[in-house]
């Protein structure tokens, strides 16, 4: 179906709220990533060897706010998804990763915008996501196709 004007008009109004405060969003987004799937935690190198969310770790704060801002500019199409396939794909990314970043997205965002949550808001951030999600797999693929033909 795609992405209507209705449903960029949700995602662009919540955005505004969540823009706020996008440090302690940024936070608990990254750490529901972790509660929901730690294995995650293997992608990053500063969080490999731990066995915990290090909420006050300064790298783990700083990493954090630039996932949050690049995921949610992804989503706003603010900026090009240029390369996005080829990191993940060198950071081991799997296709459950990108189901366990859209429940944390979610989750952050009904969070942080209350009572103004809905459904079709949900939707709309769903539908945005995927779209974004279906792009990075996509580029990942060539790339890993690309891959196997260098070294063949």
């Amino acid at each position: 179906m795609g992405f209507t004007e209705k449903q960029e008009a949700l995602v662009k109004e919540s955005w505004k709220v969540m823009k706020q405060n996008i440090p302690e969003h940024s936070l608990r987004f990254f750490t529901l990533m972790l509660e929901i799937a730690p294995e995650v935690k293997n992608s990053i190198h500063f969080l490999k060897d731990s066995d915990e969310i290090p909420k006050d770790n300064p790298k783990f704060k700083a990493h954090a706010l630039i996932v949050f801002k690049m995921v949610s500019q992804l989503v706003l199409r603010e900026v090009p998804l240029m390369h996005l396939g080829s990191v993940h794909l060198k950071k081991g990314v799997v296709d459950s990763h990108f189901e366990v970043m859209k429940e944390a997205l979610l989750r952050t965002i009904k969070e942080a915008v209350g009572e103004s949550w809905s459904d079709e808001m949900g939707g709309a951030w769903g539908e945005a996501y995927d779209q974004l999600a279906a792009t990075i797999k996509t580029q990942m693929e060539e790339e890993a196709a690309q891959t196997q033909l260098r070294s063949n």
